[in-house]
């Protein structure tokens, strides 16, 4: 692609796409609470209203990534700038996340299944998709909603939980959950953008596992034990009512639109995805 590209908050998945992908723009621009210089980057300070450098980005933008979270009060970009983008004709991605499902029982769903989760938290995102989409028939502009799962990748990992104590191995029986590497994010980000992707997809990897799986896995490549394991049904009276939230739901889910769109995840497991990083990392001889 060419042009400018807009990245609506800039953090991890943002930052590593923009770090993969971003010379294909002329020029790149980023928001953040702070408006603090990033590399490759020009940033413009966002806080909740509409500047009028933004304003121009957002009706000049060849291409749009939104990547922030919903807040209480919504959308934080929809209101001071909808209007702006609504005059932009090039794809938008909007980085979702599978939460918006809820709870499967375990069963294997796909993007045909409703979003119907009753978390407040989800409630919002749901809502956020639904009007980045609107908007997007508003302008007659394409908008891809990539539902996330887990992400992981470099700094942010089972390696580094396990180095520095803080990897925990609960365990509930029957209980999965989908993962994604950050690499194959910011690949879909970029088949959607250049493919001008309409619609849903799912940006989840190939295996669905248990949560102590990557942990077990990561002290298997450190060459160190494992964390103990702990009961949820223990572990479950000290947790946080976010983090029991994501522990309520069970899912397994589908990413064949993924691969119709990406070919092969370059880390279709955690496996794949933990060995790099541990390969990286000895080679270069830093942290992961």
């Amino acid at each position: 692609m060419t042009g400018t590209l807009l990245c609506l908050g800039h953090g991890y998945c943002a930052r590593r796409f923009t770090a993969l992908y971003g010379e294909a723009f002329a020029s790149r621009i980023g928001t953040s609470r702070s408006g603090a210089p990033a590399p490759g980057m020009e940033m413009l300070r966002f806080e909740g209203d509409a500047p009028p450098a933004l304003l121009a980005a957002a009706r000049a933008a060849d291409a749009v990534l939104v990547s922030a979270a919903p807040g209480e009060a919504g959308d934080p970009f929809l209101g001071p700038l909808g209007d702006a983008l609504a005059q932009g004709q090039g794809p938008l991605v909007y980085l979702s996340t599978i939460g918006v499902y809820g709870d499967s029982g375990g069963a294997w769903i796909d993007e045909s299944a409703p979003a119907a989760a009753t978390a407040p938290r989800a409630r919002r995102r749901i809502e956020a998709e639904a009007g980045w989409q609107e908007l997007g028939r508003r302008a007659g502009r394409p908008v891809a909603v990539l539902r996330l799962g887990g992400i992981y990748g470099p700094g942010r990992n089972a390696l580094l939980d396990m180095a520095d104590g803080s990897a925990r191995c609960i365990e509930r029986e029957g209980q999965v959950f989908n993962r994604i590497h950050v690499d194959d994010i910011a690949g879909a980000i970029q088949a959607a953008l250049a493919r001008r992707l309409d619609g849903v997809v799912n940006v989840v990897d190939d295996e669905p596992s248990p949560s102590c799986a990557p942990v077990r896995y990561a002290a298997e490549l450190l060459g160190v034990a494992p964390p103990p394991a702990e009961r949820f049904e223990e572990a479950s009276a000290r947790m946080s009512s976010m983090a029991l939230s994501f522990w309520a739901e069970n899912r397994r889910v589908r990413n064949d639109r993924l691969h119709v769109l990406l070919g092969a995840l370059r880390y279709p497991t955690y496996r794949d995805g933990l060995a790099a990083l541990a390969a990286a990392s000895a080679s270069a001889g830093s942290g992961w």
